[in-house]
């Protein structure tokens, strides 16, 4: 056994990775006597789940102390579950044993090879399609927090445990097979590449005639510029491609997260990717192109010019001619300055990208910036702006030639006339003539063309096909097709093709790169604009290790480009920002579904803390009163009418929370909670409910509604108003659940929350026709569908009970729905749908602070109230009809709220008519407590067991309150019997004093066989005036 190597060994092959193996005590000289096994779990079935529990298997099933490596002077003592790790420990008797205490250190094995909690390693933190190194997951918080005896993991390693050697040089080689990939470092992969780019044709057929425009001075200034805008866009450039590592197809500003990368994406110039970040394969321009051209670039610096002080004094100065400009000029030199992003667009191909890109990029914009002034300054040295090309037109006695030419003798001052086609002004090549080889200016041109066309047609499609994929623009999903092993954007090839072929067409370079010039500032624009907003939204993820940048020099740059952009042409730039503009708007509106870690996200949140601090120091005032509606809803699929309609008032006004109280009698669920938040948030967000969802447990109805009225809300944003569905089925459950119910009620008022109750006759909640079999979830919980044959079903939510989750197959019903069930869910879609003409019928009897009148008018400012008038009902005497219904006008006049008509109901106290009085006694008659037909004592614990009884003496006490119900009742059903709604102010019932049954049925009677209908009742603090 001594000679065996090191190894943890388990039972049976049913074991899991995660259970620890528990040795039995073993000596290499004599054994020890094996101690009484622990009891071992049952094994546990193979499964693919993600739930994992150590488990302490039987030392009968084991082998020795040394199969797992243990010196010949270790033994085990078995013990009970205690701990997820072991560990050694010396008990002083020549013996070590295994416990589940730290209080050693391993030196056998590397920390965290005895636990299933991991240990930290990079591969956690790749992203799934991650391109080098494998994406591993962490064991979840469950998985370490939780019981044991759960679902266990497939057999292998358990995360924290180390492979033996072996393993590891397995793993490399498979790795090694897969396909050599060639990592660049940042000579290669970024100096190399950008100054490839950046080394265009414009150099060229273009500088000479820059500078015989421009003149030396202006040349250098405009290639100053040039490279000031580059050079601020390279420092943001680092910053971003060092905050973290940037997959294939990538956008840098997707990096910073910011929103304006949808944009930048579709602004970029056809010609090159900018922007970008691609990972090519067998795609790189070949180096060999570079250092052809690096050839050419030192024989010309070298050996072509023959500079002469009086030519260069010539040319210092600028000569504009054909209506040319300063600006008119760089924009055609700008595009010779672009190139700087083509070692950023391979950073999944850089050895070290966070080193090499900064080091890279910057140093070949300073050493093309180099090149492009000592070009400039040898070609306005010994070339001049205008020549014949005839060597016989020399300097004669009878010509006062003053020209730099004359002092080499040579007279070209019929130049001055027109029709010279030599000189700088005259011939874009005239760098050839100037050379030692002029072909070799040729090859010059043909591989600055080549290198830079071959990285921009290869990094432009792959970046456009990852805009594709992100399904951002309709009708671009055909470009998102990748083909081969690499994924090649063909069809995106193609399109490129066919837009550089567009161009080729104009076939005037000085028409194209004024254009070329408006898309690549306003590409580095909105990079150096993400890097200001990523670092203005101080967000931790925003963290590059390239310290070298500033926010406000990114602004400045962004803010450069931009003004550069309308000097250089303001029409086109104008029309370049607008197309920017309607594609962030666009993206902004659509919200697509993806998440881009966006900075406009972090900085949103920014503001949203900074503002509710802000507003905590400030009191209320009634002028911005607005009503924030704790809804009891439950699932918010389940009372889809309930939401409607307080979505429509509280809709980009006030804050709506969906509240959603859980009953549970036993231990409760809290991670089935937690997954039913985000689920039914998400079905909020789809619907586009502006609502939050926040769920509770709780062991009645009352206790979670308190817990929600005191913990809901974030400083002013909690919800000072309570909504809640009438409990129609009450009369047939249990009144210990109408207690409850009333008592809900009477906690909103102690709390002073306003109160709405929402009555439909044929009932709010939905669920229990869910939940019978005729809808069933798909697997994915994305949809709904119900099999019925009479009415069209709407589509319920995957947010439904945990029960419906659970359902995977689809089931169509045996019967169809029954005609209670048809109108019910006919009737929880009515405010779904745009009202009509009609009237929302306000009976205002009670002053509450104006909340039953602020809520019809803010019904009628959304658009599917629109259509609605308000009628206004209010009581008074019959001798005072007029007098109020005046009074009643000013008042809303003042309040600056519109209505159609005022009611004065001057029959209000009339007594209501006696089979109504009647039918009211025969409701009450089960819940009174008739103390007159008992003992006081045996009364006494009647009313002591159950509280909602009504004595006789509080019906004597409120006679008057209850005819007051009967008789509304009446005049509703004569007034307001064809109203799209009615709000009408709600009785309150004085605590402790009324009883739950007396309450319920007065709220009962109040609102039945009526139209929807609103109990309104405001905390009596005014929520309307009619100051300025």
């Amino acid at each position: 056994m001594s000679g065996q190597k090191p190894s943890l060994k388990s039972g049976g092959s049913s074991q899991s990775r995660f259970q620890v193996a528990v040795v039995t005590e073993a000596s290499s000289t004599s054994p020890a006597p094996a101690p009484t096994p622990a009891p071992a779990p049952a094994p546990a079935e193979e499964s693919k789940g993600r739930s994992r529990s150590v488990g302490f298997l039987d030392s009968g099933a084991l082998g020795s102390a040394m199969d797992i490596g243990l010196p010949p002077d270790v033994s085990h003592e078995p013990d009970t579950t205690k701990s997820d790790s072991v560990s050694l420990h010396s008990t002083g008797t020549g013996h070590t044993h295994i416990s589940d205490s730290h209080s050693n250190t391993y030196y056998m094995r590397t920390f965290g090879h005895n636990t299933i909690d991991a240990v930290p390693n990079i591969e956690f933190y790749r992203q799934t399609a991650a391109p080098f190194g494998e994406k591993l997951t962490r064991p979840s918080l469950s998985e370490l927090h939780d019981e044991l005896d759960k679902e266990l993991f497939d057999d292998g390693l358990a995360n924290g445990e180390e492979p033996s050697a072996a393993e590891e040089a397995a793993a490399l080689a498979a790795k090694e097979s897969k396909g050599g990939t060639i990592k660049f470092g940042w000579v290669k992969g970024v100096l190399i590449r950008c100054m490839l780019n950046i080394w265009g044709v414009m150099l060229f057929i273009r500088m000479s005639w820059i500078v015989g425009q421009s003149g030396i001075g202006l040349t250098i200034a405009i290639i100053l510029m040039a490279t000031l805008v580059t050079t601020i866009t390279g420092l943001s450039t680092s910053a971003i491609a060092t905050n973290g590592f940037v997959r294939g197809g990538e956008t840098l500003s997707l990096r910073v997260g910011c929103d304006e990368a949808s944009c930048q994406q579709r602004a970029k110039n056809p010609k090159d990717s900018s922007a970008t970040t691609v990972r090519l394969r067998s795609h790189h321009p070949p180096f060999t192109l570079f250092n052809f051209k690096l050839k050419v670039y030192v024989i010309i610096l070298i050996s072509v010019f023959t500079l002469t002080a009086a030519i260069f004094l010539e040319n210092l100065g600028p000569d504009f001619r054909d209506e040319e400009t300063f600006f008119s000029v760089f924009a055609i030199f700008f595009p010779a300055a672009t190139g700087i992003l083509a070692g950023a667009n391979i950073s999944g191909d850089l050895t070290d990208p966070q080193s090499a890109i900064p080091k890279g990029t910057l140093l070949a914009i300073l050493i093309t910036g180099v090149t492009y002034v000592a070009i400039a300054i040898s070609a306005g040295s010994c070339i001049v702006r205008d020549a014949t090309g005839d060597h016989n037109d020399t300097v004669t006695d009878t010509v006062n030639c003053t020209d730099a030419a004359c002092t080499l003798g040579y007279d070209f001052s019929i130049c001055k006339e027109g029709g010279c086609q030599y000189g700088l002004m005259n011939d874009f090549q005239v760098m050839s003539l100037v050379s030692a080889f002029g072909p070799l200016i040729t090859a010059g041109i043909f591989s600055a063309t080549l290198s830079s066309a071959l990285a921009s047609l290869v990094s432009a499609p792959k970046v456009f096909q990852a805009l594709c994929k992100d399904n951002i623009y309709p009708g671009l999903s055909m470009f998102a097709k990748g083909y081969g092993k690499n994924n090649e954007p063909l069809r995106g090839y193609v399109l490129t093709f066919c837009i550089g072929l567009a161009f080729i067409l104009i076939a005037e370079l000085n028409i194209i790169a004024p254009i070329i010039s408006n898309f690549f500032l306003a590409s580095y624009a909105l990079i150096n604009f993400s890097v200001f907003h990523a670092s203005m939204a101080n967000s931790p993820g925003w963290r590059p290790s390239f310290k070298y940048y500033n926010m406000w020099v990114s602004l400045a740059g962004a803010i450069l480009c931009c003004v550069v952009m309308f000097v250089i042409n303001w029409w086109a730039a104008l029309v370049t920002l607008l197309i920017v503009l309607a594609l962030y708007i666009y993206v902004s509106y659509k919200k697509p579904d993806v998440n881009w870690g966006s900075s406009t996200q972090a900085l949103i949140y920014n503001q949203a803390l900074t503002h509710c601090l802000n507003l905590t120091g400030v009191e209320d005032h009634v002028k911005n009163f607005r009503p924030q509606c704790l809804v009891m809803a439950g699932y918010p699929s389940a009372r889809p009418a309930l939401l409607q309609l307080v979505h429509s008032f509280t809709k980009n006004v006030g804050l709506m929370v969906c509240g959603h109280i859980k009953t549970v009698s036993r231990r409760p669920n809290l991670k089935e909670l937690s997954q039913d938040h985000a689920r039914c948030q998400r079905w909020l967000n789809k619907k586009r409910i502006k609502a939050f969802y926040t769920p509770v447990f709780s062991d009645n109805l009352r206790h979670g509604a308190q817990f929600l009225l005191q913990a809901v809300g974030l400083g002013r944003l909690k919800p000072n108003t309570l909504v809640m569905g009438f409990k129609n089925n009450w009369s047939d459950g249990d009144m210990r659940d109408v207690e409850i119910y009333i008592n809900t009620l009477h906690d909103a008022f102690d709390l002073q929350f306003g109160v709405v109750i929402l009555r439909l006759q044929e009932g709010l909640d939905i669920s229990h026709i869910q939940g019978q079999g005729t809808a069933v979830i798909s697997e994915s919980l994305s949809f709904v569908h119900l099999h019925i044959r009479f009415p069209t079903v709407p589509h319920p939510s995957p947010c439904l009970s945990p029960q419906m989750s659970r359902s995977r197959l689809w089931r169509k019903t045996k019967s169809p729905l029954s005609l209670t069930d048809q109108r019910l869910l006919e009737s929880s879609q009515q405010f779904k749908k745009k009202q009509g003409k009609g009237t929302i019928d306000v009976w205002w009897l009670f002053d509450d602070g104006g909340l039953t009148l602020l809520i019809p008018y803010l019904l009628t400012n959304s658009s599917k109230w629109g259509d609605c008038r308000i009628r206004v009902f209010i009581g008074g005497k019959i001798n005072r009809i007029d007098h109020d219904r005046r009074a009643m006008a000013t008042l809303l006049s003042r309040f600056r709220i519109d209505f159609s008509d005022i009611n004065v109901l001057g029959d209000i106290n009339t007594k209501p008519k006696k089979h109504n009085k009647l039918t009211f006694k025969e409701l009450i008659e089960p819940y009174r407590l008739k103390e007159d037909d008992m003992e006081q004592e045996a009364a006494e614990r009647l009313k002591a067991h159950e509280p909602w009884r009504i004595t006789d003496n509080e019906l004597e006490l409120y006679k008057a309150k209850t005819n007051r119900q009967i008789r509304l009742n009446e005049l509703l059903k004569e007034h307001s019997s064809t109203a799209k709604l009615i709000v009408m102010s709600m009785p309150l019932a004085r605590k402790g004093t009324v009883s739950s049954a007396l309450y319920m049925c007065w709220l009962d009677t109040l609102s039945k066989d009526l139209p929807p209908l609103l109990l309104v009742r405001g905390n009596h603090q005014s929520v309307l005036t009619f100051y300025s």
